[in-house]
């Protein structure tokens, strides 16, 4: 998606008319909602300086210009792109990264980080030079018209306020592998820019290249399911982009540095669905490990350890993949600082005891955070789905401060789920009323979301979608009971919706890897097979426990099957402490469960609802939204 497109000689007449930064703010404004004063004065000002760098007649008239260019599958934009021909009629993209900086401070220690002031404050981010390479290699893995039609993607960093000098910090041999590959320019460098640009634009392509890129067929995203055996080989599969790079070296940092001085420290990493936290915590176990640190993955939920043992079947003795990924449970008799880290996933579904029978151990969150050294939590906490799920950032912090660790607390924004879509997370949080997010009525968003008025018709879709590759499945609020639990027949149906002769069973009894069964598209899964992983495609039967009425979502627990085991407890709470608190605990488990089936689609959401009137809901806001 591109903000504002258009040639070199329109780029040039907007911004000498005033009319450029009012042009990309209504294109903006559609897409994602209204911006701050700081963002719109630098587009103002980036622009007046794109604008001197382009007045030059060998750059030709009808290159192609793009603005804010959305890359496919991310929430991440690109500030400033060119498009044309070289001397050989080559194809290229010259990738800009604009940055208002004037000063900047190398980080020792840390891969490809600076200081600098921006946001407001001093903070560490990604060198420019690393971002700009890292937002064109994005666009290389994702858009396959790139790679076929073999077109050039030349990034670089143009800091137009910063007078940069060969012994600045921002220019040290520590980043120069990075400067290499996207040069960079400063304020007294419009000659040098112009000529690098001049090396790769000789011929104008009037738009034809951005029209390519924009509408070019995106290639399959990667599921970390698919990708862990070549990362535990060593391979990058995933580009690590902005935050992400900076937390990244940041538990680095930590974990050396920690474990070195034989201290304790918590690092919690907060973050939506999709903002690559599992991503992140693997690329940390891997290269922690390789740093011969004793080094484990953990996680409450079994779905997610099985399936990836299932996939590194083969390429690792299995002594070495289940030493890798641990339960939750484990560390209830650990020493002290047995383990250098632990790197726990989905920490928000952490409980507090351990065993079958929730008999074993005081508290999860401590026992780990005894256990190791060093312990990083990635948490969600819009994502706990059960009364026993226990993880918050004030929970974690209780035993960091009572066991004497240190504590850090930083969060993950980048979208990699959802197509990208910021949006479309701001705009469920509103629809299912888990919290307001302005302007998001009227946002429109680049995801396959449809609400559909036969639950077979999602059926077929996710069967369809599912036969490319197998990366399509159906789930569902647990609002059937598990009636074919241990009866080997496949004539008994737990999912019955009788008005439209619809039939499935829960996958429950099948395994833990039906996330990645071939025939389990043809089994519904739950909450607890699904969180962790990720679809390209998954279609949501919502079940009588969420419904609209008198204009607002309303939930009701006593709709859940008595098979569920989310709600245990639940009755108890509303003899104690009252209804109002037992309706108020669950509305927020209900809210999160259908949040989280709703995002475990990469590129699509397919929904049925038992309840018309949400139904007709959905359908209206669908309606505004695109």
């Amino acid at each position: 998606m591109l903000i504002y497109e258009g040639i070199k000689s329109d780029f040039i007449d907007d911004v000498n008319l005033n009319r450029i930064v009012d042009k990309i703010y209504d294109r903006y404004k559609q897409f994602f909602g209204r911006t701050s004063e700081s963002q719109l004065n630098s587009w103002k000002n980036s622009m007046q300086y794109m604008r001197g760098v382009l007045d030059d007649i060998e750059i030709p008239d009808n290159a192609g210009v793009a603005i804010e260019f959305n890359i496919p599958t991310t929430s991440k934009r690109i500030d400033f792109i060119l498009s044309g021909r070289d001397n050989n009629r080559k194809d290229s993209v010259i990738i800009i990264e604009l940055k208002q900086w004037e000063t900047c401070t190398a980080v020792e220690g840390k891969d490809a980080i600076v200081s600098t002031f921006t946001g407001g404050g001093i903070r560490e981010v990604a060198h420019p030079s690393y971002q700009a390479m890292s937002y064109a290699n994005l666009i290389k893995d994702f858009n396959e018209t790139v790679q076929l039609d073999n077109i050039g993607l030349y990034p670089c960093a143009f800091l137009h306020n910063y007078d940069l000098r060969d012994d600045d910090p921002i220019c040290s041999s520590q980043y120069q592998e990075y400067i290499n590959k996207a040069p960079m320019f400063g304020t007294n460098d419009f000659e040098k820019l112009r000529k690098f640009i001049k090396k790769y634009i000789v011929e104008g392509d009037d738009r034809e290249l951005l029209y390519k890129i924009e509408n070019g067929r995106i290639r399959p995203s990667k599921r970390l399911q698919d990708s862990l055996a070549k990362m535990l080989q060593g391979n990058k599969e995933f580009n690590m982009i902005d935050e992400q790079k900076v937390i990244y070296e940041d538990a680095i940092r930590m974990a050396i540095d920690t474990v070195a001085s034989n201290s304790k420290n918590v690092l919690v990493v907060q973050g939506g669905p999709g903002t690559g936290k599992s991503v992140l915590a693997i690329n940390l176990l891997v290269e922690l490990t390789n740093r011969n640190m004793t080094s484990f993955y953990v996680t409450k939920n079994a779905a997610p350890r099985a399936v990836f043992r299932d996939k590194l079947k083969g390429s690792f003795k299995m002594t070495y993949i289940n030493n890798l990924f641990q339960g939750s449970g484990q560390f209830t008799d650990a020493k002290e600082n047995e383990v250098d880290v632990l790197i726990v996933d989905e920490a928000h579904r952490l409980n507090a005891k351990s065993g079958m029978f929730q008999n074993l151990g005081e508290n999860q969150i401590k026992e780990i955070i005894n256990a190791a050294n060093f312990s990083v939590f990635f948490i969600d906490e819009d994502q706990k789905v059960t009364l026993k799920d226990i993880g918050s950032v004030d929970e974690i912090k209780k035993y960091a401060n009572e066991l004497g660790a240190g504590i850090k607390v930083v969060e993950l924004e980048s979208q990699f789920r959802c197509n990208g879509s910021d949006g479309y997370l701001a705009w469920l949080d509103n629809l299912l009323e888990i919290r307001k997010t302005a302007n998001f009525d009227d946002m429109d968003f680049d995801y396959d979301f449809r609400v559909l008025d036969n639950p077979n018709e999602v059926r077929r879709l996710i069967e369809e979608k599912n036969k490319e590759n197998n990366k399509s499945r159906m789930v569902a609020g647990y609002c059937w009971n598990w009636i074919s639990e241990g009866k080997n027949n496949t004539d008994i149906h737990d999912i019955v919706i009788p008005e439209y002769n619809f039939e499935m069973s829960w996958n429950l009894g099948n395994s833990q890897t039906w996330a990645i069964d071939p025939m389990s598209v043809n089994e519904i899964g739950c909450i607890h097979t699904c969180q962790g992983l990720e679809f390209d495609y998954v279609g949501v039967i919502i079940g009588d426990d969420i419904r609209y009425e008198d204009g607002h979502i309303v939930t009701d627990y006593k709709k859940r099957a008595s098979t569920d085991q989310s709600l245990k407890g639940i009755n108890k709470i509303a003899k104690e402490e009252g209804q109002g608190e037992a309706n108020r605990v669950a509305d927020a488990i209900i809210k999160n469960t259908y949040r989280t089936l709703m995002t475990r689609g990469m590129k699509g959401c397919y929904v049925y609802c038992t309840n018309k009137q949400l139904s007709d809901y959905l359908k209206e806001k669908v309606k505004n939204a695109k």
